[in-house]
């Protein structure tokens, strides 16, 4: 058995670190099927002696490995409708199959509680003696070192991969791990000190199941529902864009999750105004190239020019993009721009709106015209509130 995570390990390893839409299905199919013969393994193994010791809770773990094994079949389907490619009415793919097949995954993992807390209820409305035997104890114990290998394996594929499903599945086999030793402890219990726990330890184990299946259900159906990605993604693509020659800033990022490794995004990108339009824009199909081809992201990216040989403007962006944060340290300002009059200053600027910030853009647009006019007399503000689309720790 010690041989075992290094296995897991190996195989995990063998998965390169940008895989394939290809590679990841595989991948993706091998943990599917290892989980499906592993699990049935399992619960005929635990079946068998549940019945034979007439306990509810050895019977009710053989059926939540059951149902492992129907989960695995759910996501080995998922992974392989997930690689179909994309098609007309599907431009994007069809990636999120696999979220689906997460969240069915976690649904599953919630019923096998709800049925195991109903058997249990009923055992200790109606107890009955347990025989115990050192088979459970061989059984128990083989169960708890098969599942704590798949948890690891599972995890380890999964962020490989980057797989709501493993991830999920990964969970359920730790659950597995702490249930099981629930169910074998309650057996030496009654065997050593003759007090029936049964119908009690069912009963805990499943109210355990339950509640981490309501947690999978939660994150499994967050992608779905179009969560933000994630602060680390947000800062490696800011960082990245950032760190070609001629780039003074870059905001508005919104990244749509098409499923796995099926992410497209789209960003302004600030540049000098006063260079040449054919060389920023060069600049700009440059970064864009090299997400695609080095991370396989499709991101489309706007040209928004900067004069930076305005010194009086370029003090006043400054200026405002402070103090703004007198009304919330996340409130950020772009896009500023002057057009001088005879009698007042059109300033022009775009700021982006927290969403925890309890104002309303109408609200938030006259505060912040009346600190950017208590600055400069004759400005006249016109002020374009932006939402954000990423994460709010940005």
């Amino acid at each position: 058995m010690a041989m075992t995570p290094f296995i897991a390990s190996h195989i995990a390893a063998s998965i390169p670190e940008n895989p394939t839409p290809e590679e990841r299905t595989h991948a993706g199919n091998t943990a599917s099927l290892i989980g499906i013969v592993l699990n049935i393994l399992l619960a005929l193994g635990k079946g068998t002696v549940g019945f034979i010791a007439g306990s509810v809770s050895i019977v009710a773990d053989s059926v939540n490995n059951l149902s492992d094994a129907a989960s695995s079949i759910v996501s080995l389907i998922g992974f392989k409708l997930a690689s179909r490619p994309a098609d007309e009415g599907h431009p994007y793919g069809h990636g999120r199959f696999e979220y689906l097949a997460g969240l069915v995954v976690a649904v599953m993992v919630c019923a096998v509680g709800l049925e195991l807390i109903n058997s249990s209820v009923r055992k200790i409305l109606d107890p009955e003696p347990v025989e115990f035997g050192w088979a459970i104890v061989v059984v128990l114990l083989g169960s708890i070192a098969v599942k704590l290998w798949m948890a690891h394996f599972n995890k380890l594929v999964g962020r490989k991969i980057d797989s709501e499903t493993l991830q999920a599945t990964s969970v359920d086999a730790r659950n597995d791990v702490i249930t099981t030793s629930a169910v074998l402890a309650t057996s030496l219990i009654s065997y050593l000190w003759g007090v029936d726990l049964d119908g009690i330890c069912g009963c805990a184990v499943g109210v355990f199941i339950l509640v981490s299946g309501a947690q999978l259900v939660k994150d499994t159906i967050s992608p779905l529902l179009g969560q933000a990605p994630s602060a680390e993604y947000v800062q490696h693509i800011h960082d990245t864009i950032m760190s070609y020659p001629g780039v003074l800033g870059t905001h508005d990022l919104m990244v749509h999750d098409y499923g796995p490794g099926r992410q497209f995004a789209s960003a302004h990108v600030e540049m000098p105004a006063e260079e040449s339009v054919m060389k920023s824009h060069d600049t700009l199909d440059n970064i864009e190239q090299d997400f695609k081809d080095k991370e396989g992201l499709i991101i489309s990216l706007h040209l928004d020019p900067i004069v930076t040989d305005d010194p009086e403007v370029k003090d006043l962006r400054n200026w405002i993009a402070e103090h703004v944060k007198t009304i919330d340290p996340a409130i950020t300002v772009h896009d500023l721009r002057c057009v001088p009059g005879p009698t007042h200053t059109n300033v022009i600027f775009d700021v982006v709106k927290p969403f925890s910030l309890e104002m309303s853009d109408e609200e938030l647009k006259r505060e912040i015209s009346a600190i950017v006019k208590s600055h400069k007399k004759d400005a006249v503000p016109k002020i374009t509130v932006d939402h954000s689309y990423v994460s709010a720790r940005q």
